[in-house]
């Protein structure tokens, strides 16, 4: 009875150790996945904060950042570093474009010029279109057909430029008063100075032409003239950088009817005009603002003729503005309906002729700079 009694008590014991073992043995062994998983958690949120990600290519960013699944019990998501919360915000998104650099100064919209931040300005009253087709001519001195200005209405217009020095003080007179005019290069001078052509084009003054050498046409063969407007207008629009206006001023104003048929046949239009400074023979600036002065209080308007190659219209078209704001007069701004269309022919000839110009337009400041003045 006794020997039953132990066997029974040995039995009850190795069962429950038995129990004991398995019941340790299962809850050892559900702990073990949460620990991994949340290792693996902590992995993945790491790699996102720290490696940078590629550009996506296909999918969507969802898909390509999906966690995997856990279960409901052991899942623990790690909050999102910045970059990543960023990125996730933009499904799809790619990285943006480098922004390119312009390699030319670009000219101030035709139809919308900048404000003028000087309020006593003289400044620009109003801005016309002009259709060049078929050749129209302007300025009463020799057309009479178009006479578009309203009383105390003015256009200025220069020729001759560009030239070192000169042409750019007019620019300075011209901004500090918030005013556009007309430009008539010479084909050569434009070619030699071409940095100096991209800054009149730059600050939005209209450019025509004003043939390759100002010679007299009227003494020239009907083909010899041609070359000397054809090569002009090449040789201005490849120092521009650009197609410019379908303007033309005959040099002297000396034309004839073949010419002018000719520019008519090209829909280029011809300016003379209104009055005359006479600025290449008074050679003093006082007497080119009080010549312009004077003619425009006989005639009370009119496109006026001035040089931006004379040092004295440079000198005193300062003071010439201030006078005109004085007395009342409004600055009427040009522009062309369409581009001049070159001749590929003798757009080859230049670029032929000024081997070694390129279409960069940036000034030689922004090319060139001293970064010592003395030897290393």
């Amino acid at each position: 009875m006794n020997r039953i009694f132990v066997l029974a008590a040995a039995a009850a014991v190795a069962g429950a150790v038995a129990f004991f073992t398995f019941a340790l043995g299962r809850a050892l062994t559900e702990q073990e996945p949460i620990a991994i998983a949340d290792q693996s958690i902590d992995i993945v949120a790491t790699t996102v904060a720290t490696t940078a990600e590629p550009p996506l290519v296909t999918g969507t960013i969802e898909q390509r950042w999906a966690a995997p699944s856990q279960p409901q019990a052991s899942a623990r998501k790690p909050a999102a570093a910045p970059q990543q919360q960023a990125f996730l915000r933009q499904p799809g998104a790619a990285l943006p474009a480098p922004q390119a650099v312009p390699r030319q100064p670009a000219p101030a919209p035709a139809a919308a010029p900048a404000r003028c931040a000087n309020p006593d300005a003289l400044g620009v009253s109003r801005t016309v279109e002009i259709d060049t087709t078929g050749g129209p001519g302007f300025g009463l001195e020799q057309y009479k057909a178009y006479d578009f200005l309203e009383p105390r209405e003015i256009v200025l217009t220069f020729d001759d430029g560009p030239w070192p020095g000169h042409t750019r003080a007019v620019l300075n007179a011209l901004a500090a008063q918030c005013v556009k005019a007309t430009f008539f290069p010479i084909g050569k001078h434009a070619s030699w100075h071409p940095e100096i052509l991209r800054e009149v084009v730059a600050e939005g003054h209209s450019v025509g032409s004003h043939t390759w050498s100002h010679v007299d046409l009227t003494k020239k063969t009907l083909a010899e003239a041609k070359d000397e407007i054809e090569n002009g207008v090449s040789a201005v629009s490849l120092a521009a950088g650009r197609p410019l206006a379908p303007f033309f001023r005959f040099p002297a104003l000396r034309q004839s009817p073949e010419l002018t048929a000719y520019l008519g046949e090209r829909n280029i239009a011809t300016f003379s005009m209104d009055l005359d400074s006479f600025d290449f023979k008074s050679r003093k600036p006082e007497v080119v603002i009080k010549t312009v002065m004077d003619k425009l209080e006989k005639r009370g308007k009119g496109i006026v003729l001035m040089h931006d190659f004379q040092q004295a219209t440079a000198v005193a078209l300062p003071e010439l503005l201030r006078q005109l704001k004085a007395s009342g007069y409004k600055v009427v701004r040009l522009q062309a309906r369409h581009a001049i269309a070159t001749l590929p022919q003798y757009d080859a000839v230049q670029q032929k002729a000024q081997a070694g110009q390129t279409l960069d337009g940036r000034p030689t400041a922004s090319v060139v700079r001293t970064v010592s003045d003395a030897a290393q």
